[in-house]
């Protein structure tokens, strides 16, 4: 299937759905969901795998379906779909979801197991891998990213709080996004060249990733 965007009623299903989050909603509009949604996200993930795919990872498209076992809020649906491209969680990723909030792209080191946060720390700890990942992220927030991650509030254990590269040594996960409302982009063919260019920009955050960080051996 050749994408040509998503379907028009992609975010009008997803808008529905955060109003009425129930299996009568989504049993009655599985057909939009499928053919204005999921669909496309197949067709999408599928063209940019000869780029993107390859040693690096597979694509896939993650399931409609919220883990609510452990949590509080028993909603049974999510909000947004989601696909990827990676070889293992942390050690890179090439990833982009469809919501109400529009197209979100994303990538880099995201929920690094421990066996990775500690080759994560040691690369950035040498100067040549530490300050090539500082100026990668910077590249990225000049050319309109947000970086985020999840940061300790102090120095972690074996390293000194004045380390020149302490900011990142601090992070559990680092990754960068970049959203664009929803606009006729979205369902149109472009959206392919939009995601290309922007997974494009990762390429280099995610090679770092892919060298330095790995998937992880748990």
């Amino acid at each position: 299937m050749k994408f040509d965007g998503f379907g028009e009623y992609a975010i009008d299903f997803y808008d529905g759905l955060v109003a009425d989050n129930s299996k009568t909603y989504w049993d009655a509009n599985k057909a939009t969901y499928e053919s204005d949604v999921h669909a496309p996200m197949k067709a999408l993930l599928a063209e940019l795998e000869k780029e993107f795919g390859g040693d690096f990872g597979a694509p896939k498209v993650f399931r409609p379906y919220r883990d609510v076992r452990f949590a509080k809020d028993k909603t049974p649906y999510k909000t947004n779909c989601g696909g990827v491209i990676e070889s293992g969680r942390g050690g890179g990723a090439y990833y982009v979801e469809v919501s109400p909030a529009g197209l979100r792209t994303g990538g880099g080191c995201f929920h690094m197991a421990s066996d990775q946060l500690s080759r994560f720390r040691t690369a950035v700890a040498e100067e040549i891998h530490g300050d090539r990942l500082r100026d990668i992220l910077a590249t990225l927030a000049r050319q309109g990213w947000e970086i985020r991650g999840d940061q300790l509030k102090s120095a972690p254990r074996g390293f000194d709080k004045d380390h020149p590269r302490i900011d990142l040594l601090r992070y559990r996960s680092v990754y960068a996004v970049r959203v664009w409302e929803p606009d006729d982009v979205l369902h149109e063919r472009d959206c392919l060249t939009r995601v290309r260019k922007a997974w494009r920009q990762l390429r280099p955050f995610n090679e770092w990733a892919y060298d330095h960080v790995g998937v992880s051996a748990s």
